[in-house]
């Protein structure tokens, strides 16, 4: 086994078992979800994050399934609050690894606000957005992302909105860091996903899985097809914004994947508040207990 190979299974103080649970997957068969967790669970080991290190938060809908898949602190929020919920984690204490899933769904609808504003302020976050392109755990409607020509059971004919290319959306808010990557590509999510955690800032990575039960257009081999890694671009500098956000545009013929931006200059939304600067405490350090406050409360009364 090769040295980098060992890193995805066991590292100094954590091995895949850490992460493992007891909880059976019920995703469909075939799902990309499958591959999407695995490439979690092998990123944090890679990076050498131990479970009590990680917080997790996960939206409504199949990524939520995932949510006790998975060993550490997680959360199953509600639909398209996800991100909310994720920056008070990571504001009240930096020491933890947080990150956030979430589906086209929940994401491009009540959560676009959430989505706009997390970008604007940087906050130190990975963001996994699981794009299968309809809103499958309501049994396939169209979602922002759905291509126009695709029939869904809820519009046969095809949605007639314009369809959202996240990529491009979130690199023209100026996204301090952007990854697509494909959930048929363990390899690929896991190196994403691992950069995804080393960036100081929002991290938004968009990946591409197929729903192989109300998505039967978009399938696993309509990818294969079309995507293909910036490291086959000669020269190509992911520092560079406008190259972003031109191979960003293409979601028919040929489809980018990798790390298309990361911003070496970003600060973080904690790290540009001036009344923190002196603080070496976190957020949750400064939090009494509930027990204290009664306390103090209740020694006014005797």
């Amino acid at each position: 086994m090769s040295s980098l190979c060992k890193t995805y299974f066991e590292n100094e103080n954590v091995s895949l078992k850490d992460y493992y649970s007891d909880n059976i997957y019920t995703w469909c068969t075939n799902c990309g979800n499958y591959g999407i967790a695995a490439a979690t669970k092998r990123a944090l080991v890679a990076e050498n994050i131990e479970p009590k290190d990680t917080f997790m938060c996960f939206d409504i809908g199949c990524n939520g399934n995932g949510s006790d898949k998975i060993g550490g602190y997680r959360l199953h929020g509600l639909h398209g609050r996800v991100i909310p919920v994720a920056t008070g984690a990571a504001l009240a204490n930096r020491n933890l690894s947080v990150i956030a899933s979430g589906g086209d769904g929940a994401t491009l609808s009540e959560g676009i606000g959430h989505l706009v504003h997390a970008i604007r302020s940087n906050y130190n976050i990975t963001f996994l957005m699981h794009n299968n392109c309809n809103y499958a755990l309501t049994k396939g409607q169209a979602s922002a992302s759905t291509r126009q020509d695709v029939p869904m059971d809820s519009s046969p004919d095809g949605t007639p909105s314009d369809t959202l290319n996240f990529m491009n959306f979130v690199l023209s808010l100026g996204a301090s860091f952007a990854a697509r990557t494909f959930s048929g590509n363990v390899q690929q999510m896991t190196e994403v996903i691992r950069a995804g955690i080393r960036h100081r800032g929002f991290s938004v990575i968009e990946i591409l899985q197929n729903c192989p039960t109300y998505n039967k257009d978009t399938t696993h081999e309509w990818y294969q097809d079309r995507i293909y890694d910036t490291i086959e671009i000669k020269d190509y500098d992911n520092s560079n914004f406008d190259s972003a956000l031109n191979i960003s545009k293409d979601m028919s013929e040929r489809i980018a994947t990798g790390v298309l931006f990361a911003n070496p200059n970003s600060v973080p939304f904690d790290q540009r508040l001036e009344n923190r600067q002196n603080y070496s405490t976190e957020l949750v350090d400064e939090v009494k207990s509930y027990n204290q406050i009664s306390q103090e409360l209740f020694s006014r009364f005797i």
